[in-house]
Parts: C-alpha cells; sequence; structure tokens
C-alpha cells in the first residue's frame, strides 16, 4: 500500500468503511432507524437543558454528528447533544445571558468552537493522556451532583411551575395540566421500559403528548409548548465576536467541556474497540469529536459529546459498521426536511419527562459504597467534588477543577512521601515489610532497605532520610543491602542523594550492596566519585545467597567484590 494512502486511511477513518452485503445493509438500516427514533425527541429536550432553541438540539444531530462520523475511529457511537455536556452549557452561560437570548446561543456557539479546537489540538498533539487528569471517583462524583441538578431544573418545566402572586403558596403556581402531561409521559416511559423495552418509550411518549395536546388545545389552556420550529437545513455561520472578557470567561468552562467529553467518550469508545476486538484510538476520536464542536459552532447548534444511552442502543440494535450512524443521520435529515411542524404541540412537560428519565440512571449510590470500600481517601475526594459541584451552581464547573486538584494534591503527597521499608523473609519466601510482619532480619548485621518508587527530585529526600534514619536504629549493621527493582526512574536529584548515602556508609564502614538494579536505574553507578564499582545482584536470589555466605563478625568484603 502507497504510504500516502496508508497516512490518509490513518487520519480519514471514512476511508475505511466497508462495502455491505444485501443481509448486513438491512441489519444496518433496521439499527440506524432505532436511533433515530430516540435521537431526534432526546436532543430536543437536551437543547432546552441547555437553554438553546429546541431546533437547535436537531441541528446538533445532523452536520457535527456527521463531521464526527466520518473523522472519529470509534464509528459506532452516537454523537450529538447529550445531559452532561448540555448541562455545562446552561451552567457556564448563566451568569452571562438570558437564555433562549440571542446572546446566549451566540455564546453557546463560542463556547462549542473553544471546546472544539481544545479537543482538536489535544488529538492532533497525541495528548490524550490529559484525560487521566479527571480521575474516575472525580467524574462518578461530578456526574452524580450533576444528574441531581439536572432532575433539580427539570422540576418546573415538568409541572409547568410559574411564580405564584405575592403571599400566595408556591404550589399554586403549578399548571395543573401540565403537571398532568409532564407525570403520564414519565410515567408511560417507565412502564413501557419496563413491560415493553424493544418499543421506543421516548418516541411514544412525545407522539402521544403531542396528540393530547393538539386534541386538547393546551396551549390555549396556558401549557407551554415546543412551539413553531423551522424546517431545512441550518445555514452555515461564522458567530459574532462576543469581546474579550466574555471570551475569557468560557476558557475554563471550555476545557471542562472538552475533558468531559473526553471521558464520556472514552466510557462508550473502549465497549466498542473492545467489542471489535481492536485497541482504542484515543487521540483520532478527539481529533472527531474536536471537528464535531467545530462544526456545531459553525451550524447554529452547540457542543456535543458521545451519548452512552444512544451507543449502547445501537450496538444493542446490532449496528455493526459507521453505515447504522450514517441510516441515523440520514433520519435526522428527513426530520428537518419534513417534519418538524409535527413538534410543535408537544408539551415542555414532556421534553422535562424526558431529560429527567434518561439522566436519573446516572444516580447510582452503589458506586458510593463500593468506593468507600477501595479508598476512603478517593471517596473524600469524590465527596468534595460532589459538595463543590452542588454548592457552585450554575458554575458547577468548579467541582470539576476541586476533583483534579484534590487528586494532583494526593498524588503529589504520596510521591513525596515514598514507601521506603526495611524487608524480612517471610514464610512464604517472599521479601516483606519486617515491621509490619513481625519479621527478623536477614542476617545479623544487614540493614535491607526497599524503596517503592522512583529515585528523583520528589522522592530523592525522603530515600536519603529514610537510609540514613534506619541506619542510626541500627548502629551494628555492617552490610546495607538496597532492593533496587522497583527503582524505574533515576535523575540528577536521585543521583545527589544516592551518593550522599553512599558517602556516609563509607564513612561508617558499611559495604554497600545494589540488588535488581534496572537499566533506567543505571545512572546510581555514576554515584562513586572514585569510580569504583558497585556490588551488584541481579536477582534477590542471588543477594538472598550471598547473605547467607557473609562472614559473621569479620570486616565486610571489599568494594568491588562480586558475589
Amino acid at each position: 500500500m502507497p504510504v500516502s494512502l496508508r497516512l490518509a486511511r490513518a487520519h480519514l477513518p471514512f476511508l475505511d468503511w466497508p462495502r455491505l452485503t444485501a443481509a448486513q445493509a438491512r441489519q444496518e438500516i433496521l439499527a440506524g432507524f432505532t436511533v433515530a427514533l430516540l435521537v431526534v425527541p432526546q436532543s430536543i429536550a437536551y437543547a432546552t437543558l441547555a437553554g438553546m432553541p429546541a431546533i437547535t438540539g436537531i441541528y446538533a444531530a445532523l452536520i457535527p454528528a456527521f463531521i464526527a462520523l466520518l473523522f472519529c475511529r470509534s464509528q459506532r457511537l452516537g454523537v450529538g447533544p447529550t445531559a452532561l455536556t448540555s448541562m455545562l452549557i446552561a451552567a457556564s452561560l448563566a451568569p452571562l445571558a438570558q437564555p433562549g437570548s440571542a446572546n446566549w446561543v451566540n455564546l453557546a456557539l463560542w463556547l462549542a468552537l473553544l471546546s472544539g479546537l481544545m479537543q482538536l489540538a489535544m488529538g492532533v498533539l497525541r495528548a490524550g493522556w490529559l484525560m487521566n487528569l479527571i480521575a474516575s471517583p472525580v467524574m462518578m462524583a461530578f456526574t452524580q451532583a450533576s444528574a441531581l441538578l439536572i432532575v433539580w431544573s427539570q422540576v418546573r418545566p415538568l409541572v409547568g411551575w410559574t411564580p405564584p402572586p405575592n403571599g400566595q403558596p408556591f404550589w399554586t403556581g403549578a399548571h395543573w395540566q401540565a403537571c398532568a402531561m409532564g407525570l403520564a409521559s414519565l410515567v408511560l416511559m417507565v412502564v413501557l421500559r419496563r413491560l415493553a423495552p424493544r418499543l421506543p418509550a421516548i418516541l411514544a411518549a412525545v407522539v402521544l403528548a403531542g396528540l393530547a395536546s393538539w386534541a386538547l388545545g393546551f396551549e390555549q389552556l396556558g401549557g407551554e409548548v415546543v412551539g413553531p420550529v423551522p424546517s431545512g437545513f441550518p445555514a452555515l455561520a461564522l458567530p459574532h465576536w462576543p469581546g474579550w472578557t466574555e471570551l475569557g470567561t468560557l476558557i475554563v468552562p471550555a476545557a471542562v467541556i472538552a475533558l468531559v467529553s473526553l471521558l464520556e467518550t472514552a466510557s462508550s469508545a473502549r465497549v466498542d474497540n473492545q467489542d471489535k476486538g481492536l485497541p482504542w484510538d484515543q487521540d483520532q476520536d478527539m481529533i472527531g469529536q474536536g471537528l464535531s464542536k467545530i462544526a456545531a459552532a459553525f451550524s447554529g447548534s452547540f457542543a456535543t459529546s458521545t451519548s452512552f444511552s444512544r451507543s449502547a442502543l445501537n450496538l444493542a440494535a446490532g449496528a455493526q459498521t459507521a453505515w447504522a450512524n450514517a441510516v441515523c443521520i440520514a433520519g435526522v435529515a428527513l426530520t428537518l426536511l419534513l417534519l418538524t411542524p409535527l413538534l410543535a404541540p408537544v408539551p415542555q412537560a414532556t421534553l422535562a419527562a424526558i431529560v429527567v428519565i434518561t439522566v436519573v440512571n446516572l444516580l447510582k449510590p452503589s458506586q458510593w459504597r463500593a468506593l468507600w470500600r477501595i479508598s476512603r481517601t478517593e471517596a473524600l475526594t469524590a465527596a468534595v467534588t460532589f459538595v463543590v459541584t452542588l454548592i457552585t451552581a450554575p458554575r458547577i464547573y468548579w467541582g470539576v477543577v476541586a476533583g483534579i486538584v484534590l487528586t494532583l494534591t494526593h498524588l503529589l503527597y504520596w510521591r513525596l512521601h515514598p514507601r521506603i521499608i526495611e524487608v524480612g523473609m517471610h514464610p512464604d519466601g517472599s521479601l516483606r515489610d519486617r515491621h509490619l510482619w513481625h519479621l527478623p532480619p536477614l542476617a545479623p548485621h544487614v540493614l535491607a532497605l526497599r524503596m517503592d518508587a522512583p529515585l528523583d527530585f520528589s522522592t530523592a529526600p525522603a530515600f536519603e532520610k529514610g537510609a540514613l534514619d534506619a541506619l542510626r536504629r541500627a548502629p551494628h549493621t555492617r552490610h546495607f543491602f538496597l532492593f533496587a527493582q522497583p527503582i524505574n526512574r533515576v535523575d540528577a536529584s536521585g543521583v545527589e542523594a544516592f551518593a550522599r548515602v553512599l558517602a556516609d556508609l563509607r564513612r561508617q564502614g558499611i559495604t554497600l550492596h545494589l540488588v535488581g538494579l534496572k537499566l533506567p536505574a543505571q545512572r546510581l553507578q555514576q554515584a562513586d566519585p572514585t569510580g569504583r564499582e558497585l556490588v551488584q545482584y541481579r536477582t534477590e536470589a542471588e543477594a538472598l545467597h550471598a547473605i547467607s555466605r557473609l562472614p559473621g563478625d569479620h570486616e565486610p568484603p571489599a568494594w568491588g567484590d562480586h558475589i
């Protein structure tokens, strides 16, 4: 294969789309149509959650989804509006503009553009490792706190509540017809999911609620509906310049959206690629996701991401290739061309019910119990993330920032305080912490230490202090064994600290023995300014054999002797 074609296929995944047989085509059409029945009503609901006009939700499921399909390597994922990204958009813009206003829409376009450029840059620079900044407990806590906020935000449209006149009880502000419509939609979707899970429950709720609204004159009774939805494809245009001040306020939210979107993609892409037996190409997927968001900015919609529910439905429906998503996008295009007038009478209460029924699945108390059993420190970090997300609403992105800061602080603490133990022989034949397991020394006059960390600038002071303190506690030491298998990196600070320990050992007439020194740690051999070769053993077995042959109270062997 020519190099140019190989490079093109590496960066243009759509070149690898397969040709389908008739049976495969039928299966892909069925899977795509199944997802299309969900994506249109769900996209409208998420547009409402983001404070955007309803039509922008459908726009987000068209051109941005198509761009993602062309450039993402994981081609069976459902890209479009998602609950978490929509909530982040609404939270980020709440202090800056009125929901649904022209300024709000314009800022949402810029938010999509900025987050898209960030993801595109991460993909091009192969910086997928940045997603590791958000630890799993932080993402879990942020997701569940956001889910609570999303559900709470939908209570008002679910019951049609408006502020009552002064002095009136709060419940008098509810619109009872809207409340009945919303609760009926909610109950219908719950019942259909349990009794007939193969039926499109969300589509059924939208159709029945729309028919009921039209037949009962719901809008004339004061109920809020979707209203007129324009037909046709979106016009491509540049967003208006918002000014440097407002643009600056969007940087942090855009970065959080980019990272959260990457994690949403990762959760679905790993399942997709595992099913196909392929490694996940995270950098190419980041490029596709970034281009999708940029396309959203130029097509009048808002930031998109990967929907886990739609991706799971696509896989469950039997999708095998990208053609299933192409069929789904074609269904969205058909809706824009022919079916948007049918959306006008759909009650806003039904859209709120769709959001609630989708988001409530994100609330999983069992994850907290499991996390507490695994690591209480990480559970506390998750709890802080959860609380900060709630109390900083609508600026909920600070919850993620707080979680990242706590995670990195915890990581830095453990790097600055490495595990340094004196080892002894356990009855099972392994070397373990002598003091924890109450084991005797390996031999008289022998001190054996192991540091389970790299020897670099962050751990060097702790290594030097730990070694010298251990020597002070064992004044009769004649042989110092350093089991260095876990040391997989040494920098200049590590070499200097090791040299100081070596000098102290020589002043006391103690022989240093290095065990299992790895190639990346060979710099330790440069710590001896005299150039004398250090006593080394390749394996623990060799070192233990040497210990068994050490003279009792005699002088230590000369430097450079190898056992």
